[in-house]
């Protein structure tokens, strides 16, 4: 049965965040608030919650996961940023996108696409999720709250309890969640490359 916490919204208890931090280091699978729409996430490190995120969502190995970092910083370090596209990433960070880069060898082999070496990364603009991240000092392994047979995440954290409470550990209700995913970016190429639209905005990329 999952556990359900109440959090503020804009200022998270801390005791709270510390319980959700213990719980993923616990291996744990969570359900949390973000500034598109609820997510699933997990430790990096953890394959058999990696795994289990992947069987919710009905989703292959050619699907990528999410590395959900605190800032730019953390990104280079899972990916090769070059000036050109720091830069970039800098004018919509954090914000509500998603980008495939190159991955550096600080990413296990697991987390990469299976056929190139690229890991999906994002810097949210959410309180929640920031106060987390800066409590683990490390990643969330991610991806949108989409169950196989809907067309739209989930927005409703009472509705995401009735549905997952025996295959997460924890729901945090941070609120009604946004239905609009994330604008999904490659950026391993010259130009950016749009994936997925969503919540981002095109402009900063020129895709409009």
């Amino acid at each position: 049965m999952a556990q359900f916490f109440v959090i503020h919204p804009d200022n998270p208890q801390p005791r709270l965040i510390r319980q959700i931090a213990e719980i993923l280091r616990n291996g744990g699978v969570i359900a949390y608030p973000t500034d598109s729409s609820y997510a699933l996430g997990c430790m990096p490190g953890d394959k058999k919650a990696e795994e289990r995120i992947r069987a919710i969502r009905r989703l292959d190995d050619q699907h990528y996961l999410t590395l959900v970092c605190r800032d730019l910083a953390e990104i280079s370090h899972y990916a090769k940023v070059d000036n050109r596209r720091f830069r970039l990433l800098k004018s919509v960070t954090p914000g509500c996108y998603t980008f495939i880069l190159e991955a550096t060898k600080e990413v296990p082999r697991r987390l990469q696409h299976p056929k190139r070496r690229c890991i999906g990364l994002r810097v949210p603009d959410h309180p929640v999720v920031q106060a987390l991240l800066a409590e683990l000092g490390e990643p969330l392994l991610s991806t949108t709250l989409q169950m196989p047979e809907d067309g739209m995440p989930l927005s409703d954290p009472y509705e995401i309890r009735d549905q997952l409470e025996h295959q997460v550990e924890l729901v945090v209700d941070g609120g009604y969640g946004d239905v609009a995913t994330t604008t999904v970016i490659d950026l391993t190429g010259d130009t950016p490359l749009l994936i997925r639209q969503g919540k981002g905005d095109l402009q900063p990329f020129g895709l409009e």
